[in-house]
């Protein structure tokens, strides 16, 4: 059974979820409103409301006496975070490294005292985790670490979008680093990237940005 919010409201998102997977291809049928409404627990005004709400976007298209077509794979109103939630765990990771250049860069120009003394710990964590070989918490203190330069640079923007990213890349995490050791190479590299922070030398923070996602310097 569905949770208690806007029933059609998540009706809808599911359907687009579906969509977008390739579950539902375009031009295919959807299934009839009984099978809908046991597929999500949910009655049948629900049901006409979410496809009501999906056909004024223009994603699907209903033909009175036919059913209900897939017209396209996504709307455009669909929001940053959904999208994210579709990506695939490498195009989540490509989006991080970009973003982390700029942040790194801002943060060499905005940091104070005490975002230096936050990062630090963060780097220490990672550090610590990495040559006990601990890989979970060792991905947690990596995300922290860039997370914490994120906050240093003080753009709220640059700040929500790694937010957005970097929470539902953990699990890709996981699966992609069953140990430690590619941590422990970096970990020189995170260090300078925090001293050309520490240093207020953006130019220096961009490259050793670039440098540790592998992006041209």
């Amino acid at each position: 059974m569905i949770k208690r919010q806007s029933l059609a409201d998540e009706v809808a998102t599911r359907l687009v979820q579906k969509i977008s997977e390739g579950e539902f291809a375009i031009g295919a049928k959807l299934p009839t409103e009984p099978e809908l409404m046991n597929m999500f627990g949910v009655g049948r005004s629900t049901v006409r409301e979410a496809v009501r709400n999906l056909s004024q976007t223009g994603l699907v298209r209903v033909q009175q006496g036919l059913g209900t077509f897939v017209e396209k794979k996504q709307t455009s109103s669909e929001s940053l975070s959904e999208r994210f939630l579709r990506a695939k765990g490498l195009e989540l990771n490509e989006i991080r490294q970009l973003i982390e250049l700029k942040i790194a860069e801002k943060a060499a120009e905005n940091r104070t005292d005490e975002d230096i003394a936050q990062i630090r710990k963060h780097l220490e964590a990672r550090k610590e985790m990495a040559l006990a070989n601990i890989a979970d918490k060792c991905i947690q203190a990596d995300i922290n670490f860039h997370l914490g330069i994120a906050i240093a640079a003080k753009s709220d923007i640059l700040l929500d979008l790694y937010r957005t990213v970097a929470e539902h890349l953990q699990n890709y995490f996981l699966e992609l680093y069953i140990n430690t050791e590619s941590f422990i190479v970096t970990q020189h590299m995170h260090e300078s990237l925090l001293q050309s922070i520490e240093d207020k030398e953006p130019q220096k923070a961009w490259e050793w940005a670039a440098k540790i996602t592998g992006q041209p310097v």
